[in-house]
């Protein structure tokens, strides 16, 4: 039998993924998720459907915010690995909401490191987001200082990371943060533009699109996300790695293209102004990942478009129904 994994945000787009890789690969998961309703509660349990049936796979619908519910789990399992996967994302929200991303993000990591510490577990794997990078030159290496975020998002995530680094020094803790780079596939979140763009152009519904679609993203299909992810779990010590698409930011009316090919339909779109607090490139120096982890990814972004488009069409009876 292989170890034990603690794995918040279960039920998350990644996170439902890193589940199904590590229970593919022999391991026990006890999943944490408060499964909140920032966007479609629908999907989230159509991810939880797809890993219940798993005998390996035990959940408990908490909160990493709530401490003495996270302490009860601790005490119930002995943990060979957290990976921390649960957060408050989105920058424009974070906007509107800024407390609950700081208690989730920030204090919600805290509790999960303060109860490592008192329970004798030594590894976390901790997701962040190449948000951090906003302003630097490209393409985003880890050694870039990310010392002015320009999101209340960006910031609670460095929190995160810094406190992280805290209990690396103090304690002897090995974290890994990985920073992931616009993750996309099947059932993702519909507050992202792959979900959004594919649902819209399938409808008719126009498309909102933030700036003139020239912004690009470093786009990694999320199996390969995951991978990283699980591959990170190896001891480091403390590191930050980028797990990105690595070739080249892909702009916005590419992925336009794309989906409106696969679909075979003509996007409508609503143009709006470029959002502030978003970065108009991102694009992932990868090198770390490969040498520390052996990490590449392996899915191109065509391919993964069209498994995203497939998993839309097959899934359209329901999907339908999920509010944006």
């Amino acid at each position: 039998m292989k170890n034990t994994v603690l794995l918040t945000g279960a039920c998350g787009f990644i996170g439902a993924f890193v589940a199904k890789q590590l229970l593919e690969q022999g391991f026990t998961v006890v999943g944490v998720d408060n499964l909140n309703d920032y966007y479609d509660v629908k999907l989230k349990n159509h991810r939880l459907e797809n890993l219940n049936p798993d005998s390996n796979f035990i959940f408990y619908p908490s909160d990493i915010e709530d401490r003495p519910a996270l302490k009860s789990i601790f005490e119930k399992h002995k943990f060979d690995c957290i990976i921390n996967l649960a957060a408050r994302a989105g920058v424009r929200y974070s906007m509107i909401n800024p407390m609950i991303y700081m208690t989730t993000n920030a204090i919600g990591t805290l509790n999960l490191l303060e109860l490592m510490k008192d329970h004798n577990v030594k590894k976390m794997v901790l997701a962040s987001t190449s948000s951090l990078y906003a302003g630097q030159e490209m393409p985003f290496d880890e050694t870039l200082p990310v010392n002015t975020p320009i999101s209340p998002y960006a910031a609670s995530k460095k929190a995160a990371e810094a406190m992280s680094y805290s209990y690396h020094y103090l304690y002897g803790l090995d974290i890994s943060v990985v920073r992931y780079f616009t993750v996309y596939g099947p059932a993702g979140r519909p507050d992202m533009c792959m979900f959004r763009f594919i649902k819209w152009i399938d409808e008719g519904s126009p498309i909102e699109l933030f700036g003139d679609g020239a912004q690009a993203r470093d786009f990694t299909y999320v199996t390969d996300i995951a991978d990283g992810t699980i591959k990170a779990m190896k001891p480091l010590g403390y590191e930050v790695i980028n797990l990105g698409g690595g070739n080249q930011p892909y702009a916005i009316n590419y992925v336009i293209s794309a989906i409106e090919k696969h679909l075979n339909k003509k996007a409508i779109i609503n143009y709006q102004p470029f959002h502030k607090a978003d970065i108009l490139e991102t694009w992932a120096n990868i090198k770390k990942a490969n040498d520390l982890l052996k990490w590449q990814p392996t899915v191109s972004l065509e391919e993964g478009i069209k498994n995203t488009v497939d998993w839309y069409l097959k899934n359209k009876a329901w999907v339908k129904s999920v509010k944006l």
